[in-house]
């Protein structure tokens, strides 16, 4: 798990570190309180408050030195650390850290966030001592927020003022069983602190150098993905999956690629899961001698940011010889290239809003 945690900095955060010339930076601290989301009524038990907490953020400032600033309206990059009572003794506190952008809309006067990172639970499952708790079963958690809110700097020297809608999820993805998640929404306040007195001009290109039509040829992908995951079977045990995927792409402009190819799935739980059915519910037709890989089709979307980009896929499995939560499934995504052909990914592979994974990736785009 340790090496894990490792790769996520590696491939979310590095980018917040980079150095640049040409940029300003500030702080926005953030109470936020709210609900606990009922997606599932099995965690009906362990909604019992209100939760609340602290979001606490350095951001990067952009001002179009880079033509990819422009495209997307001179977005500021960071770093988060988040602190989330739960408001109830079984689910404990979380402890969280992020990489997150935002993007800016109505002249720069709402702000959307979105951030990808690590979470510490401070009470998950325990069979003897916490079994109450069936939305956490690891201590630690793959962690997302997003925020909108209405935002203004400098009402008084370098301090502003913003506020809106925050949403924060927890879950492990099945990388140990239970995985029933949580999801808060929540109100939330915050205050702004500007560390630079002077900020330079945004840059501003003409129309038609920014939005120039771009051209590209289709580029096939490689990639190898690996993991490990249990399945809701408390106990039945952690095994490795890998996946191979092939696919093409076709970028359509600076911003979006589409994506066409196929997965192969070696998917290790789902050969024990079989094996449990055989033999724990006589009165269902499953063998056990039914085949654990699965091969499906996708199609999927691209968004590049800097070096970054956002997948989105959709699929469809055409070999699928055991019945394991439906024939579609989605997986989405964070890219970084390092260089024009390498890339790194974390993804979730998931069915409609159940996780089976969080796969690590190593690819080629040729």
């Amino acid at each position: 798990m340790r090496l894990l945690c490792v790769l996520v900095f590696c491939l979310l955060f590095g980018i917040s570190f980079s150095q640049e010339k040409h940029h300003t930076s500030y702080f926005d601290v953030n109470y936020f309180k709210g609900n606990i989301a009922l997606h599932n009524n099995d965690i009906l038990h362990l909604i019992t408050g209100h939760p609340e907490g602290v979001i606490f953020s350095w951001n990067k400032k952009t001002y179009g030195f880079d033509e990819w600033e422009q495209r997307f309206n001179y977005p500021d990059y960071g770093v988060s650390l988040a602190y989330q009572n739960l408001k109830n003794d079984v689910l404990g506190n979380n402890y969280s850290v992020y990489g997150h952008y935002n993007f800016y809309f109505l002249k720069r006067n709402l702000m959307f966030r979105i951030g990808q990172g690590l979470a510490l639970t401070t009470n998950p499952y325990d069979r003897e001592t916490n079994y109450r708790n069936n939305a956490f079963g690891s201590k630690i958690m793959s962690a997302t927020y997003v925020m909108l809110n209405y935002k203004k700097e400098h009402i008084f020297d370098a301090f502003g003022l913003q506020a809106g809608f925050s949403l924060l999820h927890y879950s492990n993805a099945n990388v140990k069983a239970p995985n029933t998640s949580i999801n808060s929404v929540t109100l939330n306040l915050g205050v702004t602190y500007n560390l630079d007195e002077e900020e330079p001009e945004y840059i501003v290109l003409d129309s038609s150098e920014i939005h120039k039509k771009f051209k590209d040829s289709i580029k096939y992908n490689i990639v190898f993905r690996s993991g490990v995951n249990e399945s809701d079977v408390v106990g039945s045990g952690q095994f490795p999956f890998y996946i191979v995927s092939a696919y093409a792409d076709k970028r359509i402009n600076r911003k979006s690629a589409f994506q066409f190819g196929a997965d192969v799935f070696f998917s290790n739980f789902l050969k024990e899961y079989i094996y449990y059915r055989s033999v724990s519910f006589p009165e269902e037709p499953t063998t056990g001698n039914e085949d654990y890989k699965r091969i499906g089709l996708i199609v999927g979307h691209e968004l590049f940011v800097n070096k970054m980009s956002l997948v989105t896929q959709l699929g469809y499995y055409v070999y699928y010889p055991f019945d394991f939560e439906g024939r579609t499934y989605v997986r989405i995504g964070l890219k970084r290239y390092f260089g024009k052909k390498w890339f790194g990914a974390v993804s979730l592979k998931a069915h409609a809003a159940k996780a089976e994974a969080v796969e690590f990736g190593l690819g080629v785009r040729l």
